[in-house]
């Protein structure tokens, strides 16, 4: 059965690869969470990656802290930098070929993100991690997933979280909070139902480009999605 989607643009939160951990990079989350993507390569499909910084630095909160924001900003996208090195050891160690691109300049570390590079690695089979946001500040790493998936024309946004989808309410707080199978970006704006920021989520409208939200810590359910099975929460045109 082939996959349902033949290009991705998964949205990895920095804190997704803190596992249990409070700071930091836990090495056998990751290389769990590299397992589901080598799982996703397999089947032929090509991918991009956005990854956040949380688990370092996060801008917002460095800026709430009395810092300047895009002081903060620019440290939480050098958060991603060193995420997506990491990410791209782990996917080296589990013989997945990748290739980092950075939106800020830093080419002694990686290379610059050049979309007409990042399409030939995609169309060669490798993943492409995409780091430092959209290499502005006051811009989340969502937006950055919107951006990059809209130009690399991904068919679909997949955003990777701790939970299993949109609920209607916070269901770490609230227990009666039930979950999407399916809703609209107009009722996840109008509700704001945090599946993605404003910005984000109005730029993958106007392009069309779905969105996923599911839990990157169920085992299996990245292939899942892209098998086109029921898995996480769909945000549709």
């Amino acid at each position: 059965m082939p996959a349902a989607y033949q290009r991705i643009l998964l949205k990895l939160s920095g804190e997704a690869l803190m596992g249990d951990d409070a700071y930091g990079i836990n090495r056998e989350t990751i290389s769990r969470i590299v397992d589901e993507i080598a799982s996703v390569v397999a089947l032929g499909v090509e991918v991009g990656v956005v990854i956040g910084g949380g688990n370092i630095f996060r801008g917002m909160a460095g800026a709430s802290a009395g810092m300047e924001r895009a002081t903060a900003d620019y440290m939480g996208m050098l958060a991603t930098v060193m995420n997506g090195m990491a990410l791209q050891d782990a996917m080296r160690n589990a013989g997945v070929e990748s290739r980092v691109q950075s939106a800020l300049n830093i080419e002694q570390v990686i290379e610059p993100y050049i979309r007409g590079k990042a399409m030939r690695y995609l169309e060669e089979g490798k993943v492409v991690v995409f780091a430092a946001g959209t290499g502005n500040p006051f811009f989340t790493t969502d937006t950055a997933a919107a951006l990059r998936g809209a130009e690399i024309g991904a068919q679909i946004v997949l955003k990777a979280t701790k939970v299993d989808g949109v609920y209607t309410a916070d269901p770490m707080k609230d227990k009666s909070a039930t979950r999407y199978d399916r809703v609209s970006f107009d009722e996840a704006i109008s509700r704001d139902l945090k599946v993605m920021d404003a910005t984000a989520l109005a730029l993958c409208r106007d392009q069309k480009l779905p969105i996923n939200v599911f839990s990157i810590f169920k085992a299996g359910a990245l292939k899942r999605v892209v098998m086109g099975e029921d898995e996480g929460t769909m945000v549709y045109c």
